[in-house]
């Protein structure tokens, strides 16, 4: 790698240069000044000159400065001029972007797609096509087929898509790796190596990272030709956000929930990002928040792809103002009102604290950052502190009812750890239909037989006992296998279940024997059930109904009967019924 190294004096009577005077295509100008971007940024303004010209590079600032149109607005104009050593476009991929995570895929792909508006290939507009896992391989195959020009993709993702024979590779004229320290971190230097190796040597590569570690500068040794090294800020600068005021509290974990809430409702607060550790902790603090009456979501990796967009979108359309998220969403999440950072949990290093508050204070823009640390965490804390310089080695103890933390973010007196919803109004107009009171339901005690309903006499003749219907008297009949009737006579018949006698205590007795053998037998040719119980019937126009059984054919049930009986014993209690 080149020695070469470029940095920028960020002067704040420096007038930055336009798009169109640095020389980029008419449309890509047009294009960005539709979306309120005219002038470039300290990173874009060194980079554009040796960019558009086809020399390789190493991109290296703060995480919201502008470093995505740094290498995106020269990528466009290579391609659209046909500059970029192969043939004019025809569908196959001229530029691939290679990005760690999912939501800076879509991210980047936006921007693209934003810049790039008016620009046309050989089918009409030019197209960008982004490539990332959690979305079924059957619409990436087939927008490949159909033709692209630049491809934004995760490693991960574009890997399987090359070795299947659907990403071709062969016609790649620029290639960038965008935020290479973080790609680095997740293990994907070596699937980047592969990918490396499948694009033509002839080609521009641009390499954008906020950091530079020892293996990211191998990598671009290895891989790029004669780089130029560009620093958008001076070598002694912090890599915090002069605009990004920070507050670092010692909390206790029981409180942070009720400490969060009263943050939310400070004066100044809009949009916000709360960030966690782990995915578990996200969503329960995304569930707290929401119990609590603020319009929160979740963003982590329990949460399926589409769960997670949706999110984003209400997040960036201002459908929710409280993102709560892991680190997956520290990076590709470029939202310029983001107002206020909340680091639920201590971050695991300074890098990730890094990139966490830049999410706030971008684009000129001034923020809050409030990292809570619990007692667990100083000692982490206190690296971080000291790699960055911050002079808040011991943060101050806080709960949520600190006077100092209400006069510090500008939080107003009395609030509570609740907000409530703001109640829907109704259209005075509109008609309102009121229902009538339901009455009371009844059981319904209606017998049927067969889809037909049973007449009183029948009810009481299966319940086993004969009751008196008349309705001028409702006197109840001593029948044992009955309850009483009720003094109206409302309350319809109900069975009783009588307890079995034990063998030898008289008629009832065998009569019970002789039930229980009958009914373990399913051959026995005839069942006499008395429904009194074994007694006579006391009223003689309802006599006991005699229940035939008809003869199973021999062989259908096997040797033994339904229980396990054998056959002697069906046939031993045929003739105990019989001689009943």
């Amino acid at each position: 790698m080149a020695d070469t190294l470029l940095t920028a004096e960020l002067d704040e009577t420096h007038t930055a240069p336009t798009f169109a005077e640095l020389g980029v295509r008419e449309e890509i100008v047009r294009a960005l000044g539709e979306i309120g971007i005219e002038r470039t940024f300290a990173i874009q303004e060194l980079t554009l000159p040796l960019a558009l010209a086809g020399e390789d590079l190493i991109g290296q600032a703060r995480t919201g400065m502008g470093k995505t149109f740094g290498f995106g607005v020269p990528l466009l104009h290579r391609i659209a001029t046909a500059d970029t050593g192969t043939t004019p476009l025809d569908g196959t991929p001229r530029a691939l972007i290679i990005v760690p995570t999912r939501e800076l895929c879509i991210q980047v792909t936006q921007d693209l797609d934003n810049a790039s508006k008016y620009l046309k290939n050989h089918q009409g507009q030019l197209r960008v096509l982004s490539i990332y896992g959690g979305r079924p391989y059957e619409s990436q195959i087939a927008a490949l087929r159909s033709g692209v020009d630049v491809v934004v993709g995760t490693p991960g993702r574009l890997m399987d898509l090359a070795d299947q024979g659907h990403l071709i590779l062969g016609k790649v004229g620029v290639l960038v790796l965008d935020e290479a320290d973080e790609m680095l971190d997740l293990g994907f230097l070596p699937d980047i190596e592969r990918i490396l190796g499948m694009v033509p040597t002839q080609r521009q590569t641009m390499l954008f990272s906020a950091t530079m570690p020892g293996p990211i500068i191998t990598l671009a040794r290895t891989f790029l030709s004669r780089p130029t090294h560009i620093r958008a800020e001076e070598p002694h600068d912090s890599a915090i956000h002069d605009r990004t005021e920070q507050f670092v509290y010692r909390a206790h974990a029981l409180d942070k929930s009720e400490l969060v809430a009263r943050i939310l409702q400070a004066d100044t607060r809009g949009a916000t990002m709360i960030f966690t550790r782990t995915k578990r902790t996200a969503q329960k603090v995304a569930d707290d928040l929401a119990e609590r009456g603020f319009s929160v979501g979740a963003v982590h990796g329990d949460l399926g792809q589409i769960a997670r967009e949706k999110a984003l979108t209400k997040f960036r359309k201002g459908g929710i103002d409280v993102l709560v998220a892991t680190d997956v969403a520290a990076r590709g999440i470029d939202i310029d009102d983001v107002t206020h950072v909340i680091n639920y949990q201590c971050p695991e290093d300074e890098k990730t604290y890094v990139h966490r508050i830049g999410r706030t204070g971008r684009a000129g823009r001034a923020g809050v950052a409030i990292t809570l640390i619990d007692w667990d965490e100083l000692n982490r804390w206190a690296g971080i502190d000291k790699a960055l310089g911050l002079g808040i080695a011991e943060p101050v103890e806080t709960y949520s009812r600190s006077p100092h933390l209400y006069a510090e973010l500008g939080i107003p007196e009395g609030v509570t750890g609740t907000v409530r919803k703001a109640k829907v109004e109704r259209d005075e107009d509109a008609v309102v239909v009121e229902r009538p009171a339901r009455a009371p339901r009844k059981r319904n005690r209606r017998r049927t037989r067969a889809g037909e309903a049973l007449d009183q006499t029948e009810i009481n003749s299966t319940d086993g006992g004969a009751v008196a219907t008349s309705s001028d008297s409702a006197a109840p009949v001593d029948n044992a296998g009955t309850d009483d009737a009720d003094e109206n006579g409302d309350k319809p018949a109900r069975r009783r279940r009588r307890r079995r006698k034990p063998a030898g205590e008289g008629d009832a007795a065998a009569d019970n024997s002789a039930a229980v053998n009958g009914a373990a037998d399913d051959n026995a040719e005839v069942r006499v059930t008395a429904d009194n119980g074994g007694h006579d019937a006391e009223t003689a126009d309802q006599p006991a109904r005699r229940r035939r059984r008809r003869r199973k054919p021999a062989g259908e049930n096997g040797a033994e009967n339904g229980n396990g009986v054998a056959a002697e014993a069906a046939a031993t209690t045929t003739a105990a019924t019989a001689s009943v």
